[in-house]
């Protein structure tokens, strides 16, 4: 069982990585609107890295709990949880915003 500081500590790095996917995803939004569709990939790319980071955190959590181990369910522990699952879903979001954007571009060039 992790003591109540850990508990925090664990919450508030889930909280840190899940924000950064979160605003990396944005950026890759605003590129792929702008057709910069490398730039954009790699915007996901850091949103994944992060993610990694937030869901090794959360592991630790899962496997402890999985082994019998009980711990303190804090209300930062449950805001960090809804700021991952709202962080992933950005992410998922502009993973098909880019694709949307790339056939935009596509159907534009094909008018010309």
């Amino acid at each position: 069982m992790q003591t109540v500081e850990e508990i925090q500590m664990l919450s508030f790095t889930i909280i840190l990585h899940a924000g950064n996917a979160r605003s990396s995803s944005m950026e890759a939004i605003a590129l792929a609107k702008n057709y910069k569709f490398d730039e954009s990939r790699k915007k996901i790319a850091e949103a994944e890295e992060e993610f990694t980071i937030a869901h090794q955190q959360q592991t630790k959590l899962l496997q402890e709990e999985a082994n019998g181990e009980v711990n303190l369910i804090s209300v930062i522990l449950v805001h960090a949880q809804d700021h991952l699952m709202t962080a992933i879903t950005v992410k998922d979001l502009a993973s098909e915003m880019i694709d949307m954007y790339e056939k935009m571009q596509m159907i534009e060039e094909a008018k010309k």
